[in-house]
């Protein structure tokens, strides 16, 4: 093992190998950004080289023979507005892939002409969404310290951005946007939603532990927090526009990553003329590294991905892809034996999970325009197992089962025209949805008195559901600039129905218009505004929940309604340089509330167990408010910076319709971000992120004692609902990169390390009895076993304080 380390780190800092002059290859596509047109003849250029290459019949270019290292790329063309691509890292290994969407004269904004720069880490000066959308390009993503190519991770250095950071077993990818839960957020992946983007995943959100995607298919990511485009359904807080490249259509090549966490192997290659693939397994060995911090978590998974582009002729386009995870998420004893081992052994949940996402999109262009239709089926499936006491799989110490799956059939159209500057786009979509879920949960146990009578019966819940559902979606979207281009309106409406829902085939229910302006008011400063409603239905879980007499009885559910309030405004420093503010205000109604608690769904949070999976009444409301600040230089002699505040309040009422603070109430959110690259192809990152401390509700001390021997935790004093905060969250990230460039290889090394400053942060507190002093057995105050309902018990309720520390060394071989 040493002598591997050191063979690494020798190859590491190996700076001057130099066989011969290496090159790279630059290719991409140009075409219009509104109708999709390949536009023939552009020119694009290495800018600061006499480098360049024109664009044939398809729209393709091609760029030979480029020294190794970071370029910008330009394009130009007649009629169009200049576009830069910053950034563009050249290697004698793999094809770099530049695609320019470039926007006529008369649709660009004359102050905005650095804005459809992709490759910076936001973009803002979009027609539909003026300023609540970020954007990252694959180069942002894999070079993101901390990050460990992990989309959800990266992100999270966004404004308005926050994560999970309370859970038992450590951060997670539960992604907040300005104050709303996970599960508001969806996800497109090449026009195709894409339920699950996390391994280990939580049913009825979208967080988990890991992210799913590969990120050496993308392209770019776009993240929108308000103004979504109407064709976009379900979506409360965000919408994530993941784009994907097409494979390598000159050649078969790829790349190899290995790091301390995963393994993983990327393939690309023409299969015909027309025809070319994506195609990656990755393997995770975190039980290993798990072991090696003599942690009690045993997490192990796969996943798999594809992609498939055929261009039938110049006007149509086939894409099939593919998405996999296999999940397994187990326990094994410790070296060490600690209260927080003991709690996690105890409270955590065996879970097995598999998920995929199939489909195909077919595009054709129009005179004028485009239009995509698209049909995909996706499947999760999800066990979890608990057991008292750590007598793992006996039944008759059950304390929670759910086995479930949840299968969806989409199918979805829209047609865009571009006419007379005007851009018109319609749409509709339908979904065919089966679930089905086998559950047994415990919530407290018999009281019973000296002599075993039960004086009150523990609350049970076990049923088994199943059912199939329709849902069905009309959408409309209208936008132009009016008064020499300086005001932009767009203007949409969307309605969305279902067959499940005892009203749900009323589409004046759902509703949504949705308009967006923006003014330039002068050649560095504009403002904008947006106000729109969006609709969601509550998540399956809720849906098939079924009492003791097998009747649904979530059926008269509503859909959650929000209302977004958005106005900021940007300015232009200059080229390299800018600074937005952004005000946003999110008005919840319909919101689920527990039957049992009268609690609303928001104050509860979630961690690795199904989200709603009990009665509920669309009778909640809330509220979520703040503002953002953000400002970015971008890549200029070798340094690029970004940092963001965001000031956010979030609140949800129960039953009692009394306003307190939710499980994503943060407050403030800060994240920096800061890049330097050296010569000789050094780079290196520092990314920092603060979060105010996350509420949570303390333990009922008697109720938690009589219920401790079967669940293995304490149960909450809702009297005091999210009344207490943890201490903030912090941490430090660094990234150093190293290429080597070969003759049509290069090998990249890096070291990622995570809360490089030590940094401690608090979890959510945990309550156990007091174990013996050789943690054999529970102590007692009569020195007696422990009885079943844990009158002699002594609890202990501790607030850990986790060192997340994880320095990953790595490569990255490109072939």
């Amino acid at each position: 093992m040493k002598k591997n380390i050191i063979l690494l780190l020798s190859v590491f800092f190996i700076s001057n190998i130099s066989l011969c002059q290496n090159t790279g290859v630059v290719k991409g596509n140009v075409k219009d950004k509104e109708t999709q047109e390949a536009l023939i003849g552009a020119s694009v250029i290495v800018d600061g080289t006499i480098m360049g290459s024109t664009t044939d019949k398809d729209g393709n270019f091609k760029i030979e023979n480029i020294p190794v290292g970071s370029y910008n790329i330009k394009t130009s063309y007649i009629g169009y507005k200049q576009s830069i691509q910053y950034n563009i890292i050249v290697t004698s290994g793999n094809y770099r892939f530049v695609n320019f969407e470039i926007e006529s004269q008369e649709q660009t904004l004359k102050a905005v002409n650095i804005s459809i720069d992709k490759n910076k880490t936001a973009v803002i000066a979009d027609l539909i969404t003026p300023l609540s959308v970020q954007s990252l390009t694959t180069t942002e993503i894999q070079s993101n310290p901390g990050g460990n190519f992990d989309i959800s991770k990266v992100v999270q250095a966004l404004p308005g951005v926050a994560s999970a950071t309370s859970g038992s077993t450590g951060p997670r990818n539960d992604i907040i946007i300005r104050g709303g839960a996970p599960n508001e957020n969806v996800y497109y992946l090449d026009g195709i939603e894409i339920p699950q983007i996390n391994h280990f995943a939580t049913q009825g959100s979208s967080g988990g532990a890991a992210g799913i995607l590969n990120v050496s298919f993308i392209e770019d990511v776009k993240l929108s927090s308000s103004a979504f485009d109407a064709r976009y359904d379900n979506a409360l807080s965000s919408v994530f526009q993941i784009k994907q490249r097409q494979g390598n259509q000159d050649k078969f090549s790829g790349n190899f990553r290995l790091s301390g966490t995963e393994t993983a192997i990327t393939c690309e290659g023409p299969l015909t003329k027309k025809t070319n693939f994506l195609a990656s397994v990755r393997r995770s060995y975190l039980q290993v590294l798990f072991k090696l911090l003599d942690l009690p978590i045993r997490p192990n998974y796969w996943d798999f991905q594809y992609k498939v582009t055929h261009k039938i002729n110049s006007k149509t386009t086939l894409t099939i892809i593919g998405v996999g995870a296999i999940d397994e998420f187990s326990f094994a004893s410790t070296k060490k034996s600690t209260p927080d081992n003991e709690y996690i052994l105890r409270s955590t949940p065996f879970i097995n999970q598999w998920n995929y996402t199939n489909g195909f999109a077919l595009k054709r262009l129009i005179n004028k325009g485009y239009m995509n239709f698209s049909a995909s089926r996706n499947m999760f499936n999800n066990q979890i197992d608990k057991f008292e006491d750590r007598k793992n799989y006996d039944e008759n110490f059950r304390q929670l089962k759910f086995n479930s799956q949840e299968i969806e059939n989409r199918f979805r159209f829209d047609y865009h025209k571009f006419l007379n500057h005007w851009k018109y786009s319609i749409g509709a979509s339908a979904q065919y949805v089966k679930f089905n879920a086998d559950v047994f949960n415990k919530i407290t146990n018999d009281v019973t008195d000296s002599v075993g009578n039960i004086i009150l019966p523990g609350i049970k819940i076990k049923y088994y559901t199943a059912f199939d559902f329709f849902k069905f979606g009309l959408f409309g979207q209208v936008s132009k600039h009016f008064y020499n281009e300086k005001l932009g309106v767009s203007f949409g409406v969307r309605s969305d129905m279902n067959s499940f829902t005892d009203n749900g085939f009323n589409p004046i229910n759902t509703l949504s218009p949705r308009v967006s302006l923006s003014y330039q008011l002068t050649n560095k400063f504009q403002i904008s505004s947006s106000v729109g409603s969006y609709f969601k239905l509550p998540v399956y879980t809720s849906l098939g929940y079924r009492d003791s007499s097998n009747t649904l009885k979530n059926k008269n559910v509503k859909y959650i309604k929000s209302i977004h309030y958005v106005a900021g405004f940007q300015y232009l420093f200059s080229d390299d340089l800018r600074f937005t503010l952004e005000g946003f205000y999110k008005d919840y109604r319909n919101y689920p509330v527990s039957d049992l608690s009268g609690i609303s769904i928001a104050n509860l949070g979630s961690d690795f167990a199904p989200v709603g999976n009990e009665k509920i009444n669309s009778i909640g409301k809330g509220r979520a408010y703040g503002f953002e600040l953000y400002s970015q230089k971008k890549l200029t002699k070798k340094v690029f910076a970004v940092v963001s505040y965001t000031f956010v309040r979030s609140e949800f009422a129960g039953k009692n319709n009394k306003l307190i603070p939710s499980s994503w109430d943060n407050k403030h959110l800060l994240s920096m971000l800061f890049g330097y690259k050296f010569n000789r192809n050094w780079e290196m990152g520092l990314k920092y992120r603060f979060a105010g401390g996350s509420p949570y509700t303390p333990y009922d001390l008697a109720a938690s004692q009589l219920n401790y021997v079967s669940l293995g935790t304490g149960i909450p004093d809702y009297s005091q609902l999210n009344n207490i905060r943890l201490k903030p969250f912090n941490q430090l990230d660094l990234r150093i990169d190293k290429k080597v460039n070969f003759k049509n290889k290069t090998l990249e090394l890096f070291i990622d390390i995570q809360n490089v400053l030590l940094a401690k942060n608090q979890t959510a507190p945990t309550y156990n009895f007091k174990r013996n002093a050789d943690n054999t057995a529970f102590e007692t105050t009569d020195n007696k076993p422990l009885k079943s309902d844990g009158s002699n018990g002594i609890p202990v309720v501790n607030i850990s304080e986790f060192l997340f520390f994880t320095p990953t060394i790595g490569i990255i071989f490109e072939f």
